[in-house]
């Protein structure tokens, strides 16, 4: 990290955080941060779902909602991007203040509740768009009474624009959307979304994101589902309501936990998934990666690529990259010559 990155993080930790994270992009769109493009080698070029990327480390979806700042953060040096959650109709989310900083744990803790621009700001920006992999994170209007047809018409609304696109029923911070992972509600859910995707031609990947608090059994259901509903991949996971473990006084806000303290779940998620689906199924890995290492264990664990966000939030705009390097080196070190080589080798 360079000193003026250091002196930056520094300065955007004493002020609100959600005030930081919007001075955070702006700062990337007055072309303040890493540049050089995607990190690649012949190593890390790799395909997940048929989707190349030029290298496996990319940011989740929060971190830009609303496709502000595209092309400045593919330049910093992550493989992909995902944007959203992006719902059909713009809504403001939940009431301020709903993001924390756990600095003692290296973790956040969101209740964000879906906040976004909406479906036609977020298409004429990504219409707009430059080269690089982007990913559509898939939301519902909290007000909706058909949330299966708010997922499909956001996908077919945007389908022209992006590469892939992701069912994000995961989230906790809107009331009663975890429901959605069920198996019946989640059968009715994905026979609408993957219609309309059959509709579109199929061409790009459509992922389903998961929560980390399933049991065996959940995940069990949802594998057999994902590949019933012949889903390109899985998404896993995102944030946990457990607070098991912290020490910061911040510990007890509601929302969604993320960083640090999800990595041990987030990796025993990915070792189920990829027992339960056999390899078939293509799964990305998010959950408390803050290091190349981190990113290498999930990668032996079945993950064949893997997003960042909140250790960002402690290490910078330009940890994608600087992961990706060392990710480049661990495969290097072990004899690799590719990351598809290495996924799943512990398993």
């Amino acid at each position: 990290m360079s000193l003026i990155e250091q002196a930056g993080l520094g300065a955007l930790r004493l002020i609100d955080p959600e005030r930081a994270h919007r001075l955070a992009l702006a700062a990337l769109n007055a072309g303040l941060g890493p540049k050089g493009g995607p990190v690649t080698s012949a190593r890390l070029a790799t395909q997940v779902a048929g989707l190349p990327l030029p290298n496996p480390v990319g940011i989740a979806a929060g971190f830009d909602k609303n496709a502000e700042a595209v092309g400045p953060i593919l330049a910093a040096g992550p493989g992909f991007l995902e944007i959203g959650a992006v719902t059909p109709r713009p809504q403001p989310g939940n009431p301020r203040p709903r993001l924390f900083r756990l600095a003692q744990d290296r973790a956040a803790i969101n209740r964000f509740g879906f906040n976004n621009q909406g479906m036609e700001a977020v298409g004429r920006r990504l219409a707009a768009r430059g080269p690089g992999v982007v990913g559509v994170n898939l939301g519902a209007n909290k007000d909706t009474t058909d949330k299966a047809e708010d997922y499909a018409a956001v996908l077919a609304h945007l389908y022209p624009f992006a590469d892939f696109f992701t069912v994000n029923v995961s989230s906790p911070n809107t009331e009663r959307l975890r429901d959605l992972q069920g198996r019946a509600a989640l059968d009715r859910l994905l026979s609408r979304v993957t219609g309309q995707w059959a509709d579109l031609g199929r061409a790009k990947p459509l992922f389903l994101k998961i929560a980390p608090d399933l049991t065996e059994a959940e995940l069990a259901d949802i594998a057999e589902l994902a590949e019933g509903h012949a889903l390109s991949g899985l998404i896993a996971t995102n944030t946990t309501l457990s607070r098991e473990g912290l020490r910061s006084p911040r510990a007890t806000e509601a929302g969604g936990l993320s960083g640090a303290p999800l990595k041990a779940r987030a990796q025993a998620v990915t070792v189920s998934l990829r027992r339960l689906t056999g390899g078939r199924l293509p799964l990305i890995g998010v959950g408390g990666i803050a290091t190349a290492e981190d990113a290498y264990a999930r990668i032996r664990a079945g993950a064949s690529a893997v997003q960042l966000y909140t250790a960002m939030v402690y290490a910078g705009i330009s940890l994608p990259g600087r992961i990706a390097r060392g990710l480049d080196a661990l495969l290097a070190r072990d004899g690799f010559g590719s990351v598809a080589e290495a996924v799943g080798v512990d398993g």
